[in-house]
């Protein structure tokens, strides 16, 4: 019988987490799964839960929060692949507020039906990213995406929200950092030969689709394509900016002139003149970072999923 470690984190999305854990044990239970729940106590002890679980031999490592506890948890499942575990399996019960990772892989928002989806155990698996610079010189593995510049200072903006939940706190972010973040550091970005010198307003690193719970940043992206999906945004005006939202929302941005697209597993990004604000997967890698290596590890993790097709 397999064994599930649910690694839930009280304090995603503004308490929901605790919340959700006496729910989350109502259906375990209904279903029948050998589970043992624990709750995270500071940051970084998901990533530490999460090596410790694969250690002990469990088989399934669930996320029960947002998607810093899937990124964390996701960092310690790497950290026992480097120490050779290669046996298990990553869950994810959505609890946070964006929750964008969890929509990248196909695991649904409602706690029930991802709880269904454990159970079904249809597994994918995903290329998980890497990023060294800023504060973690020693490398930080992502899930979902690398976001510098104008998302990374709306991650911070959001995170002053926290009586307004899921995307309406990061769109009054994103109104907010519209004025507080309008003038580009000057950046050099090097990818698949390529190299874009300019006024960067924002980059973003995508290996799933979207940000902030609505943001379709990158709507064609793969988990498991072995590429990124880049949008790179040169300085606008503030009123550019405005105009711009409904495209993001839409995932219509690649139509318009100040944008920049394209593929890549390995991107290099420089300030020139000024500095690099800089997210992972909501987490904070640096304020005023100078450079940064971002490169894709293909088909890393083994994530249980909704199946093709499933409702």
């Amino acid at each position: 019988m397999k064994k599930y470690k649910i690694i839930a984190n009280p304090t995603a999305g503004g308490g929901a987490g605790a919340r959700a854990i006496p729910q989350t044990e109502r259906l375990l239970t209904k279903y029948d799964l050998d589970f043992d729940i624990v709750c995270t106590k500071r940051p970084w002890h998901a990533a530490e839960l999460a090596e410790e679980a694969v250690m002990a031999e469990c088989d399934v490592i669930v996320a029960v929060g947002g998607d810093g506890t899937s990124n964390e948890v996701i960092n310690g499942l790497m950290e026992a692949k480097r120490a050779g575990k290669h046996s298990f399996a990553m869950g994810v019960l959505s609890v946070g507020r964006g929750n964008d990772f969890a929509h990248g892989v196909g695991v649904p928002h409602d706690l029930e039906h991802a709880c269904q989806v454990l159970v079904e155990d249809h597994r994918r698996m995903i290329d998980v990213g890497r990023v060294v610079g800023g504060m973690y010189p020693q490398g930080r593995y992502f899930g979902n995406c690398v976001g510098v510049g104008f998302d990374a200072m709306g991650t911070i903006e959001a995170a002053k929200l926290p009586r307004l939940g899921g995307f309406l706190s990061y769109f009054v972010a994103v109104l907010k950092t519209i004025f507080l973040y309008y003038k580009a550091p000057l950046t050099t970005v090097e990818y698949d030969g390529q190299t874009l010198t300019q006024p960067s307003l924002l980059i973003s690193i995508m290996n799933g689709q979207r940000l902030g719970g609505g943001f379709m940043m990158a709507p064609d992206a793969e988990p498991d394509d072995g590429l990124f999906d880049l949008c790179i945004a040169h300085e606008v005006s503030r009123a550019r900016m405005f105009s711009l939202i409904p495209h993001f929302l839409r995932g219509t941005q690649a139509t318009q002139e100040p944008i920049t697209t394209g593929q890549a597993a390995q991107i290099s990004i420089t300030a020139v003149e000024g500095t690099l604000p800089a997210q992972t997967d909501g987490e904070i890698l640096c304020i005023d970072g100078q450079h940064l290596e971002i490169e894709l590890l293909s088909r890393q993790i083994e994530v249980i999923c909704q199946s093709p097709g499933g409702a």
